[in-house]
């Protein structure tokens, strides 16, 4: 992966993160996630690189821009497969709350999950519990399979699960092992790749989420040394014909993150809308703004944290 282009990627999530952050706690996450969307594009199609979008905002008869197929970049040079969320957190950063990113990653061309924009059930663990996880197990063995990894007792493993009514009995199973749980509203790449930080407070997480931020967070824990696990939830048959047309033969099998970002070629990079456990949010000044990303490198381990100053050269009016 090469390391200048690594950093042309940064200044697509700073886009991102700065058109949405202008949003934050108005309201209106349509508003927020456009206008996200609408500056990555830009930024994106400025590199000299051949990109195609294979996890983005839908497919292409359902979202005007950065779907699901579409060319982005001048079309010259290293061909990548782009994973992005221009917005990740619509909900939380209409509302002011923490744990908004825009976020991307990249891989040479065929490297990452090529799947229609459906659910995932997920597990993913940090470092320390790789090797213990299965979704096929019970809620109550893998539990008890990362306490015993990670030298824990159960009543002090902290499982991270979307607050969505369809997680009501996976709730109740937590509890009954008796493993803590940290509820969160939205955001479940930061879910995924918080087990994997040092001093989380979070173990494992588990649950339902959205298909594409499974990808993502797949390539940033081939960056940091953890575990992730999917399988593709389907909301109907047309997502299922979708995603065999786009090459998966089992479409309901068990991913390991081998399948889901293949390889050891992986980019992740990610910059705060809102402050977070991973990110500080946008800061805004009297002449511009203050950004904090992160960029991850799988092939050398690098995790690099930017802090990044921009001038908007703007006259303020008096």
């Amino acid at each position: 992966m090469d390391r200048n282009i690594a950093l042309e990627f940064v200044r697509v999530t700073e886009a991102g993160a700065i058109s949405s952050s202008k949003w934050m706690g108005r309201g209106d996450s349509h508003s927020a996630d456009h206008a996200a969307v609408k500056e990555m594009r830009a930024r994106l199609n400025s590199i000299e690189f051949d990109g195609k979008i294979v996890i983005g905002e839908g497919e292409r008869d359902e979202a005007p821009m950065l779907y699901i197929g579409e060319r982005v970049g001048r079309g010259r040079g290293s061909k990548f497969d782009i994973a992005v969320d221009p917005l990740e957190g619509t909900t939380i950063t209409a509302k002011g709350l923490p744990n908004a990113i825009s976020v991307l990653a990249a891989a040479p061309r065929g490297k990452l999950l090529h799947a229609p924009d459906t659910y995932m059930d997920k597990i993913a663990v940090g470092k320390g519990a790789a090797g213990a996880i299965d979704l096929d197990a019970s809620v109550k063995d893998n539990i008890h399979a990362v306490a015993d990894k990670l030298e824990k007792e159960v009543e002090d493993i902290t499982v991270i699960i979307l607050e969505r009514e369809r997680h009501k009995e996976l709730i109740e199973k937590v509890r009954k092992v008796g493993a803590r749980i940290m509820l969160i509203g939205d955001g479940d790449v930061s879910g995924a790749i918080a087990p994997s930080l040092e001093h989380s407070p979070a173990d494992m997480l588990m649950g339902i989420g959205a298909a594409p931020e499974g990808v993502i967070a797949a390539a940033a824990l081939k960056c940091m040394g953890g575990e992730i696990q999917g399988r593709l939830k389907f909301r109907n048959e047309e997502e299922r014909e979708r995603a065999v047309k786009m090459g998966l033969k089992k479409p309901e099998k068990k991913l390991k993150i081998d399948e889901l970002a293949r390889g050891d070629t992986h980019l992740f990079v990610a910059t705060g809308v809102t402050d977070g456990t991973l990110l500080k949010g946008v800061r805004f000044t009297s002449t511009g703004c203050e950004t904090h990303s992160i960029v991850m490198r799988s092939k050398s381990g690098t995790i690099r944290f930017i802090e990044a100053i921009h001038k908007f050269h703007v006259k303020r009016k008096k």
